[in-house]
């Protein structure tokens, strides 16, 4: 087996040619990771490192985060980041000033890694391909640069080998114009050695064409697949969503405030992040949320809405520990709204009253998991209310104001709502479907799990008439109207709030609607309660 001299600091090593080959492999390979890591990000439209650096969580994520939402800084930080990958990787693939490239890999790594490591409890927000615990492969790859900083493959094959060459030519033509020339001494190398020296300098240099071949190829099948394959409203073979990006948000939502604490005009409803969706006739419609909305999924949901402004999720208890651990975590600081629902459903769907101990409970795990406000669901309210109950309304409204918390009572019957003002209660806040009828399944014959707002002109001149401010849901009608008319009717009919059930992709896209709305030339004629 051939043996091959590798300088290493002041010490020269044999290595086998296999040895040197595998580590000139492992050198191209990072390489071209690196290389093709920044052209994807130059080819990305918008491609920023705010959102891997706004989930940094471990200890240099102030300095991280200021970054992000530093514009100027994060310009430099972006430039830095492409252009360091495709120089770093340029150069370790053509052996040129490697320890210097494997050196300047291994700080990008580094950062990578600091910014979010793979350590328990500190994971979320990052994509990855894997599972990872500690080691990933940031960290795979660092410890690799640090091997081929040690050994410098590029003096075997690369551009090295040629600096090195040339360094070693003019320090002898140096120290032969000192001395006395020998005429009978061969001077220039025969031309054979040149044209080696030459070919192992550049030896590399088909791996550097296969790799603009294959970004050829690759950037080809993106055009192609964004040419025909964009229907992401009708194909069944989507390939590209086209998913609004924060970069497109037209603006800051606006607030209002409930009694002592302020909510964004667009509150995000849970029911879908807790798997519950009015799927109708399609059965798996239940069970494809379930799936979608795992727990680093919520994570994103909700980091997504706060960026996009909405500051309150509504939802049921059975999120709590999820909310506590978001916060726990340092990812956001939503806040939410509890609903407090006190019936339980057997097989068929029927509901029956929670025993009355149970449902106190219920609420005070929602205040206790920090709820900063709490409502009268609108089905409970609605059983309790055309069963004569309103002692039980009224005990649930006493706990919550006993525990400090704003106060709210819901329904989906505007007769409910009547009934609870009779009856005297006078809550923080009124929560109430709103939506029109102008949406074809609003016309079965009996209801189908098709409407929630069965009289919507009574609602709105009843609702108008109270002094407390109004949440609607099912605006909607549970995905039956576009968002860009159920809002509108909403607001336009004198709704302080919308509580709208949004998946992520429809996050930016949906607040976009409501602040054109919001900022546009409404036809509301009431003034804000909130």
């Amino acid at each position: 087996m051939t043996t091959n001299s590798v300088k290493i600091g002041k010490d020269t090593r044999a290595y086998s040619t296999i040895q040197l080959w595998m580590l000139v492999l492992l050198r191209i390979a990072i390489g071209w990771h690196f290389l093709y890591e920044g052209f994807a990000k130059i080819y990305t439209p918008g491609w920023t490192s705010a959102d891997y650096l706004e989930v940094s969580r471990w200890i240099f994520a102030g300095f991280f985060k200021w970054i992000a939402s530093n514009p100027a800084a994060l310009q430099i930080v972006d430039f830095l980041n492409i252009w360091g990958l495709i120089l770093i990787g340029f150069a370790l693939i053509m052996g040129c000033f490697v320890r210097l490239a494997s050196i300047s890999g291994m700080v990008l790594l580094l950062l990578y890694y600091l910014a979010n490591p793979p350590f328990v409890g500190l994971d979320f927000g990052v994509p990855t391909e894997g599972s990872y615990l500690v080691v990933n492969k940031n960290f795979v790859e660092f410890l690799a640069l640090g091997v081929l900083f040690l050994f410098p493959t590029g003096t075997f094959l690369g551009v090295d080998r040629m600096l090195k060459n040339l360094k070693q030519k003019k320090a002898l033509s140096s120290a032969v114009k000192s001395e006395k020339p020998d005429p009978d001494a061969q001077t220039v190398p025969p031309n054979n050695i040149y044209r080696r020296e030459l070919l192992k300098s550049f030896a590399t240099l088909p791996f550097l064409g296969a790799f603009g071949y294959a970004l050829a190829k690759q950037k080809k099948w993106k055009s192609w697949e964004e040419k025909n394959l964009v229907d992401a409203m009708t194909s069944a073979s989507v390939k590209v969503l086209d998913i609004t990006c924060l970069s497109e948000l037209k603006g800051t939502l606006p607030r209002g405030t409930i009694k002592n604490a302020e909510f964004s005009r667009i509150i995000l409803g849970g029911n879908l992040l807790s798997g519950y969706s009015h799927s109708r006739d399609l059965i798996y419609v239940s069970d494809l949320v379930k799936a979608y909305h795992h727990k680093d999924k919520i994570f994103a949901t909700l980091l997504l809405a706060e960026k996009c402004g909405v500051n309150t999720l509504l939802t049921n208890p059975i999120l709590c520990t999820i909310i506590n651990e978001y916060w726990k975590r340092d990812i956001g600081k939503i806040q939410f709204i509890s609903d407090c629902a006190g019936l339980d459903y057997d097989e068929t769907g029927t509901p029956d009253a929670t025993p009355f101990d149970q449902y106190m409970d219920r609420i005070k795990r929602a205040i206790d998991y920090g709820a900063i406000a709490c409502y009268i669901q609108g089905e409970t309210a609605d059983y309790y209310m055309s069963r004569g109950q309103a002692d039980v309304i009224a005990k649930a409204l006493q706990l919550i104001r006993d525990r400090g918390v704003i106060t709210g009572i819901g329904a989906h019957h505007i007769e409910t709502i009547k009934a609870c003002v009779d009856a005297g209660f006078e809550p923080d806040f009124w929560m109430k479907t709103l939506h029109h009828h102008d949406y074809w399944s609003a016309r079965h014959p009996t209801w189908h799990d098709n409407m929630y707002c069965f009289n919507p002109e009574e609602t709105i001149q009843y609702m108008n008439s109270l002094k407390q401010p109004m949440i609607a849901f099912k605006v909607m009608a549970a995905g039956s109207i576009p968002p860009e008319s159920g809002f509108r009717f909403a607001f336009e009919n004198g709704v302080d709030f919308i509580c709208a059930g949004m998946y992520d992709f429809q996050m930016v896209k949906d607040v976009n609607i409501a602040l054109d709305i919001l900022n546009g030339d409404s036809m509301r004629n009431k003034q804000w309660r909130a």
